[in-house]
């Protein structure tokens, strides 16, 4: 029952609201009542509020974005008359933090809501442990219930649990009762994120715990009653009852709940006060403790029984796009315990339950996965050039842009609701039209499907998963009709994928994810049991799925590779990054025939949640990432999309980087840079046939070293050049023109190169844009037009380096016309919009003239026609 309104605050526990026993003047904060009584009283009211608690799925490390925010009523402390409960333990089922309460105050009643759990969570902790004790006391007797090491394995790590969590309990309880606005807290987050390895290996034992316990439940009667009374104790916890399953999201709850704390912490905790760093590493340490945790859980559910009388079971799912009869689907794919299922959405009328539609199933015992030199020619797969992907990634940017106005000015649900249409419909074809790694299965009694992903970490996981149930006794089955029937009807509910990956898909307030660069230094890495030439890629998600980003060079015959690689990378509303380590094959003959390339073996993989809230800005911030007992080393910091705009002049007027292009020529006697000459010389020498090239990052300390060498002028630049990496090459060119104190097409004209490039009649924007060029200063001129058949000549060479006029124009666009700060202030609305009106209009710019006939500096003098800038 709840006391009267006016006594003191009250405090939600996640499941629904609850008192903070301790708050109001008891004197023992800590609930001692015995498992008999009161902590079953507890377990039963946990279980009533939360009753989906034990088929809580994997841990969302995703959905704890920034906007998933603790809760409370409209405008005060106290809950609702009526509270309801049941309503989810992911988060509090009350209204947003009322923005009116003091910032201290707000911190003080997010603790109280904490410890609140947290003393539940304990008094389940002893729980558990309470028949530890008795089965230790007879372990050494002649008539032993278990053995010492049978109770070591089933309740392994409980007891190193129940002590963090009392020391952190004990610890944080009086700062919360005797509260005022300095008192500092941080360090006890950051410690308790600190020991979230005792939680790893708990999960790691776990499989092993539970077989443990249910053998020594079959053959000890003894044990089984103790079972059956613990189990009664807390049955959605107690590792011995029925149902143990749900003990494996317990912890994984605990480590999410406390990671909601941290992001309501952050939310009301000042920038400049000591604990905001301290909560910053602990929220970063969580997260990517879920997001580890999440690629080792098979969050697999019960589905329906096989004809040999066993358990069924959903191990993972996903929508892929498969290629059949010649064109792209968008499928939803189930792998169950003994079958892979591929089906689609049956299109339902309005009203009716949706199901799935099978298009085909193979049993695990017939799957089997074609060695590259064994895979079959892959039909003719009509892939979209990059352009047109680029250009639809505009769209949906405009699209968005669109939407927040509408917001913003409080339009019309019915606008909003029909923009938000077209952006799923664009969406869509990009998820459609965009992968190209092929990833084929066969049946070995004849047919093969073939699926393409954008992902390799993605269609790694799929292989790893489908080959790690083929290690059990498996045996090949045909479904009769009714079989398939049931089967295909058990999807829709054992789904755990519920939407298609597009961004219009997410809730108002989930995180829009990172705008900007995300600048990493992959370091090393280590535990290699064998020497191998090894590489590790980056991915990012952008528009719903994953991209490869960057790659390190190859490190030859080692096992502790060191790489001390930087990239920038990117980001366009990016939330996960991932590495990938490989061994490179040098063996033609496993060359893929579905794509024609040679297929790299996959040593390690994992992924790294980006919290705008937990992001490194101004120093790099070190990490490890733990793939299949590899370790990379690694280290990254973000920088926003405002703060990339920033062109800041050089100081020292000797050097070449950041100094004015008429200024430097004016120096050299020259009419184009030395550097721009010396970098696509060596550009065109050796890499124009490069994939990727100017696409691809080139290694940070290498572009950094052939900078500090122009600047210097050094004498040996030529030797560098030669012995250097063309990506590195590459790069040090573009950011020669993104360190321009003003773009090479220049502030001024500017204005007058947007409006000219959205004019509509071919004629004007010709005239237009051809005055455009002659009004620029001569250096600027000169320069950019050496610059133009230069690209147009990799552009040539397309077939084999991948890279497009589109390519390089978005490569190039922004670089070369993106505005100074005083000028980005009038074109950049948003900072996270990265594809925002102005830079789609850049990308276009550039490859107006990329596609121009050449053009020569000398007619564009001789050209008489005067045209106003003011078009």
């Amino acid at each position: 029952s709840w006391p009267r309104p006016g006594n003191d605050h009250y405090i939600p526990d996640g499941c629904g609201p609850r008192p903070v026993r301790g708050l109001w003047g008891r004197a023992n904060i800590r609930d001692r009542r015995s498992p008999g009584n009161g902590a079953r009283e507890e377990g039963r009211q946990q279980s009533q509020l939360c009753p989906g608690l034990p088929a809580l799925p994997k841990a969302d490390a995703a959905a704890l974005a920034p906007g998933s925010a603790m809760h409370l009523p409209g405008n005060a402390s106290l809950p609702p008359e009526n509270p309801s409960p049941g309503s989810g333990s992911w988060g509090f089922p009350w209204q947003r933090l009322d923005p009116d309460i003091p910032c201290c105050h707000m911190r003080k009643l997010v603790l109280s809501g904490f410890l609140a759990s947290e003393e539940i969570y304990i008094n389940q902790l002893e729980a558990l442990l309470l028949p530890m004790k008795p089965l230790k006391a007879t372990a050494t007797t002649s008539q032993p219930v278990l053995t010492i090491q049978q109770i070591e394995t089933i309740f392994y790590k409980i007891q190193d649990i129940y002590e963090i969590h009392k020391e952190f309990y004990d610890s944080l309880c009086p700062k919360v009762q005797q509260w005022d606005s300095k008192v500092t807290l941080g360090h006890l987050f950051q410690k308790l994120a600190s020991q979230l390895g005792v939680y790893k290996a708990f999960l790691d034992n776990y499989k092993v715990a539970r077989e443990t316990a249910e053998k020594c439940s079959q053959s000890n009667n003894q044990f089984q009653k103790i079972s059956e009374v613990s189990g009664a104790v807390d049955s959605t916890f107690l590792i011995l009852a029925p149902l143990p399953t749900a003990l494996l999201y317990k912890p994984i709850d605990r480590v999410t709940r406390s990671t909601l704390v941290l992001h309501d912490l952050l939310k009301h905790t000042p920038a400049d006060h000591p604990d905001y760093p301290l909560l910053q590493d602990a929220l970063r340490i969580s997260q990517n403790f879920l997001s580890s945790i999440n690629e080792d859980i098979d969050p697999r559910r019960t589905a329906v029984t096989t004809p040999k009388g066993e358990t069924r079971q959903l191990v993972k799912d996903g929508f892929l796009v498969e290629l059949s009869e010649g064109s792209r689907k968008l499928r939803h794919v189930f792998l169950f315990t003994d079958v892979v299922l591929c089906a689609k959405l049956k299109k339902t009328a309005v009203g009716k339950h949706q199901q799935y539609d099978c298009k085909w199933y193979v049993p695990l015992a017939d799957l089997v996965f074609p060695a590259p030199e064994e895979s079959e020619p892959c039909p003719q797969v009509h892939t979209i050039p990059d352009h047109e992907l680029e250009d639809m990634k505009m769209k949906i940017s405009t699209i968005k842009s669109e939407v927040q106005k509408e917001k913003a000015g409080k339009g019309q649900s019915r606008a909003i609701e029909r923009l938000k249409k077209k952006m799923f419909e664009n969406e869509f074809w990009l998820l459609l039209n965009s992968p190209t790694i092929p990833f084929r299965i066969h049946n070995r009694n004849g047919k093969s499907y073939l699926f393409l992903l954008s992902s390799d970490y993605e269609r790694s996981e799929w292989r790893e998963a489908i080959q790690k149930l083929q290690k059990k006794d498996l045996q090949a089955f045909v479904l009769s009709s009714v079989e398939l029937q049931v089967l295909t009807g058990s999807c829709f509910k054992l789904r755990t994928v519920h939407n298609i990956p597009v961004t219009s898909n997410k809730d108002d307030d989930e995180s829009p994810g990172l705008y900007g660069f995300l600048h990493v230094i992959v370091h090393s890495a280590k535990g290699f049991k064998q020497s191998a030439n090894l590489y590790c890629t980056l991915e990012v998600d952008s528009f719903g799925y994953f991209v490869s980003k960057a790659k390190t060079r190859v490190f030859r015959d080692t096992t502790e590779p060191q790489w001390n690689e930087e990239f920038e990378i990117e980001l366009e509303g990016s939330q996960s990054l991932r590495i990938l380590c490989y061994e490179k094959c040098y063996d033609k003959t496993k060359l893929n025939k579905d794509n024609n390339e040679i297929v790299d073996k996959i040593m390690g993989k994992g992924q790294v949640q980006l919290d705008p809230q937990a992001m490194p800005t101004k120093n790099w911030h070190m990490d490890v990432i733990e793939m299949n007992g590899i370790k990379v080393e690694f280290s990254m910091k973000f920088t926003s999309r405002d703060m990339s705009l920033k062109r800041t002049p050089s100081k020292k007027q000797t050097g070449v980087f950041g100094v004015k292009i008429s200024v430097v020529t004016k120096r050299e006697r020259s009419k184009v840079p030395y550097i721009v000459r010396q970098c696509i010389e060596e550009v065109e020498k050796r890499g124009i046939e490069e994939v990727g090239i100017y696409r691809i990052s080139g290694v940070a300390t290498d572009i950094q070293a052939l900078k500090a060498a122009f600047d210097a002028n050094n004498k040996d630049i030529l030797v560098m050049l030669s012995d250097m990496d063309i990506n590195a090459i590459a790069g040090t060119l573009k950011l020669y023109f993104r360190e321009l104190p003003e773009p090479l097409l220049t502030d001024r004209l500017y204005p007058a190169f947007m409006e000219g490039i959205a004019l509509s009649d071919p004629a004007a924007k010709e005239n237009c844009m051809m005055h455009l060029l002659r009004s620029l200063p001569d250096p600027n001129l000169i320069t950019f037009l050496f610059l133009l058949e230069h690209l147009k000549r990799v552009a040539e060479k397309e077939p084999i380096n991948k890279m497009s006029l589109h390519n390089l124009a978005t490569v190039f666009g922004p670089t070369l016309l993106r505005p100074s700060e005083v000028e980005s202030k009038g074109h950049l609305t948003l900072a996270s919009d990265i594809w925002s009106h102005d830079v789609m209009a850049q990308v276009q710019v550039l490859l107006y003239y990329l596609q121009h006939p050449p053009i020569s500096f000398a007619e564009l003098k001789r050209n008489t026609l005067y045209f106003s800038t003011d078009v």
